[in-house]
């Protein structure tokens, strides 16, 4: 698959590190030479430097023979006909373009067929908005992510003393639960990741990923551990794109406060927002906080443009007493030198970004695309076709199948039903499977299973 990458700024370069690796034809177009020159230092790709949206410079990369076309400059309007001509000059089968501005994504019959020739459009803003919302569903998650058009979620913990499932094999999930259909899929342990086997023993600090239908998640967060209070009070640090789309989809639920450090824009979200308390100040102020009585806070989540005012301020939230706090860090560098103790999750934008591209990239019948722990892991829900006795998959039994190690299935979506998954769960025409992939190196293997190809 050859895959043209338009603009090398944080969600490009996320996207080349994370697709570098496999069985791709990459070539990013940029307008900076100095930024191509370290990525091609780093990775085995081609780059081309100019405009993303000249008709001469999509040629030069290529566009007349590549498979899709990964529109992700800073500029809306760039990506937007860059696409457009990917579509009347080289007909390049698929657009995905990154699309910030409401102004535009508010108006869906723009990119219907006869509009801007854009297929799939991207905007980090709500993906991340989705992302936290989804959070605070479920207090002390630090992942709710969803498969199966929501019916099912992945969800990842940290298991705690207190749990009931904690310090016992993980087949008591199921003695303590015998109608559940959840099923624990990854743990890693100290970073290291271990496949859950129903003999595995989970320890305290284990990071536990499961799948689980919506209804069943809160009883499996309360094996393991303390399941904590819903949370009422929000305040969160930064009224950019990101903060107004989570301030709006929250407000009618919870009751939020919201810091913007420029004045005009504060009164710009006054006037969006309905019942948003809207504060002027440095987030990272202590008195602003401790005015503003940081401490009953439930959540507390910096989400402004600047890593350090966020890490600064999530920082000083925690140390006055908020119950939780998220911090919102765009530089990998930056990850690594938080520690739990002193903020409680951080988020990584171009991570979860990724996550939406991938199922547009992945071979085979894909339908969702998870990547994890920084893309070393990843989850994929795949749709089972073909006929029985000529499919690869279609009749076979999950043992058949011969997963290697490291691939752990999740769970069955037949139809409405969700059905767990046993050795002998035999797989039929149209069935969804999630699969938890703990190395992508596995990636390939999984992609061959469910590409559209009969067994001979």
């Amino acid at each position: 698959m050859k895959i043209l990458i338009l603009g090398a700024g944080r969600v490009g370069t996320s996207v080349v590190a994370n697709l570098a690796q496999e069985r791709y034809d990459i070539v990013v177009v940029d307008t900076k030479p100095d930024i191509l020159r370290e990525l091609m230092e780093r990775f085995d790709i081609a780059t081309v430097t100019g405009n993303a949206a000249h008709p001469a410079i999509l040629a030069q990369a290529g566009a007349e023979d590549a498979d899709l076309v990964l529109a992700v400059t800073s500029d809306d309007e760039t990506n937007m006909l860059a696409c457009q001509v990917a579509h009347v000059l080289f007909r390049v089968p698929k657009k995905i373009a990154r699309v910030r501005a409401i102004e535009y994504t508010q108006y869906p019959e723009l990119f219907k067929p006869g509009g801007v020739a854009v297929d799939v459009l991207i905007s980090p803003e709500q993906i991340i908005c989705d992302f936290i919302t989804g959070l605070l569903e479920y207090p002390g998650a630090s992942q709710v992510l969803d498969f199966a058009s929501g019916r099912v979620r992945l969800v990842s913990v940290r298991a705690e003393q207190q749990g009931p499932l904690v310090m016992h094999p993980i087949r008591d999930l199921h003695r303590h639960m015998p109608k559940a259909h959840a099923r624990i899929t990854a743990i890693f342990r100290d970073g290291q990741p271990i496949v859950p086997t129903g003999d595995e023993v989970i320890e305290p600090e284990d990071e536990v990923y499961f799948m689980a239908p919506k209804e069943e998640i809160r009883a499996v967060m309360s094996e393991l551990g303390r399941l904590d209070q819903p949370y009422r009070r929000l305040m969160f640090a930064g009224g950019g794109h990101i903060g107004k789309r989570v301030a709006r989809a929250l407000e009618q639920r919870f009751q939020v406060k919201l810091i913007e450090k420029d004045p005009q824009r504060a009164i710009k979200l006054v006037t969006d927002l309905e019942n948003t308390v809207v504060l002027v100040g440095d987030a990272s102020e202590r008195e602003l906080l401790l005015n503003e009585n940081v401490e009953n806070m439930d959540v507390f989540c910096a989400i402004t443009n600047d890593d350090e005012v966020n890490i600064l301020s999530a920082m000083l939230a925690k140390k006055l007493g908020a119950r939780r706090v998220i911090s919102l860090i765009n530089r990998p560098a930056y990850v690594d030198l938080v520690q739990s103790n002193l903020v409680d999750l951080v988020i990584s934008p171009d991570q979860v970004t990724i996550s939406s591209l991938l199922r547009h990239i992945r071979r085979g019948d894909v339908v969702q695309v998870h990547s994890l722990r920084r893309g070393a892991a990843e989850a994929i829900e795949a749709v089972v076709r073909g006929c029985p006795g000529r499919s690869k998959l279609v009749g076979r039994t999950i043992e058949q199948l011969r997963l290697p190690d490291g691939v752990v299935p999740g769970v069955l979506i037949r139809g409405r039903e969700v059905i767990q998954v046993h050795h002998n769960t035999r797989l039929e025409d149209g069935d969804h499977i999630v699969l938890f992939l703990l190395d992508k190196k596995l990636i390939p293997l999984v992609e061959n299973l469910f590409e559209a190809k009969e067994a001979a």
